[in-house]
């Protein structure tokens, strides 16, 4: 059974839900539905990846860094 309530949102945000409907006749419900749980991470990342994005934003921070080009010449790849 649904229940039907009723939310104030800005006309801005009502286009931008519009806009995101897959057809023209999709409920705002099936929107928020789709948003929602897009938002909702099944798999959290690892402790071992988040060690590893930390590591590689200090290597940028310390400008640890190589460019596309010195990487394809690297490996020898044109």
């Amino acid at each position: 059974m649904t229940a039907t309530t009723t939310i104030c949102i800005d006309p801005v945000v009502k286009d931008m839900l519009a806009s995101l409907k897959r057809y023209p006749r999709e409920s705002y419900n099936s929107v928020v539905e789709r948003l929602a749980n897009m938002a909702i991470d099944e798999e959290p990342l690892s402790d071992e990846a988040i060690q590893g994005i930390e590591e590689a934003l200090e290597d940028i921070k310390q400008g640890r860094l190589h460019s596309e080009e010195e990487i394809l010449k690297e490996f020898d790849v044109s």
